[in-house]
Formats: structure tokens, C-alpha cells, sequence
């Protein structure tokens, strides 16, 4: 079981600094029809560098994501399971801090939502659409593959009843 405390602080420090301004927390929605909403809400961090060696001291010391590389020669390290998030990088990042306003904002936010998660209310339309109002303050807007009327439209108008909610995803 991760232990935040026994990161050394050169390392947290390192990393926390790296992320504050390589590094990025990002809400994304998949289609689904298998899900009591016809929306996955899956949250990730995320950062991507040529240097592979820095990756590897966030996957070690983190103790979960993954890392894979693009055919550019670019690698990414990213973690997006719920449990290794709520347990592994918002304590992280709770102790070793960012100093940019954007990415403390950003974190806050990420936050709020990975809490909205662990009480289900991403399974309920009424939570899709909290999360697309927390969403919309991060990232200053970024790129998204779907719109938030996008998502709303398709809420509102399933193709399906809605399944009973349970507690996994």
C-alpha cells in the first residue's frame, strides 16, 4: 500500500515541480452502453516528456500508472484508475504542493470530481452534469472529443432506459 510519507522530499518535491509545469489532470467521457449513464467518466494525470528516465521516477515513486511511448519517440506516463488516484496521487500531491495558481486550480478541481466519483454520483445524470460544470473550470477549456452539449444532448436523450447504478467504474 502506497505511504505518501515515505516519498523523500528531494524526489516529491522534483516531481511535484515537474508536473506543476509539464504535467496535466484531465476528465474525459467515452460513450458507453453498458454503463447506468451512456457516459465513462474516467479521470487521469498525465505527463509526456522524450526523457524516459524522469517517467520512470514518477511510476516508481508513485508506485502505479503506466508508461508507454509514441511512434514520435515520445513517452507518456499516466495514471488513470480511480482507486490508484484517490489513493496514490491526490496524496501526493496534497503534500508536495504546486506553485502555479493554473495547476493548484486544476488539482482542486480534479479533486472534487475524484470525490464526486467515489460517491457514485458519476452513474447518475445529475452527477454527469456536475462534473461538466467542475470540468469546464480546468484546463482553461482545452481539447475535448466530445462537447458538453454533446453530452448533455445524449443524457437527456438515451438510446436505452438507464441501468441500475452499481458501485464499480
Amino acid at each position: 500500500m502506497f505511504n505518501v510519507r515515505k516519498v523523500e522530499p528531494r524526489f516529491g518535491w522534483y516531481m511535484a515541480g515537474f508536473v506543476d509545469g509539464e504535467g496535466s489532470f484531465n476528465v474525459s467521457f467515452r460513450p458507453r452502453k453498458d454503463y447506468p449513464v451512456p457516459w465513462k467518466v474516467s479521470l487521469c494525470m498525465n505527463i509526456s516528456q522524450r526523457d524516459r528516465v524522469i517517467l520512470a521516477l514518477f511510476k516508481k515513486h508513485l508506485e502505479c500508472g503506466t508508461m508507454r511511448q509514441r511512434k514520435d519517440g515520445v513517452w507518456y506516463y499516466e495514471v488513470n484508475n480511480l482507486k490508484s488516484i484517490q489513493e496514490n496521487v491526490i496524496p501526493f500531491f496534497n503534500r508536495f504542493g504546486f506553485l502555479s495558481a493554473k495547476k493548484k486550480r486544476d488539482f482542486s478541481k480534479f479533486k472534487e470530481i475524484a470525490n464526486l466519483m467515489r460517491e457514485g454520483r458519476h452513474l447518475r445524470p445529475e452527477g454527469i452534469k456536475e462534473i461538466l460544470t467542475i470540468r469546464s473550470q480546468m484546463n482553461d477549456g482545452g481539447k475535448r472529443k466530445y462537447s458538453d452539449e454533446e453530452i448533455l444532448k445524449k443524457l437527456e436523450n438515451p438510446q436505452r432506459p438507464y441501468a441500475e447504478p452499481s458501485q464499480e467504474g
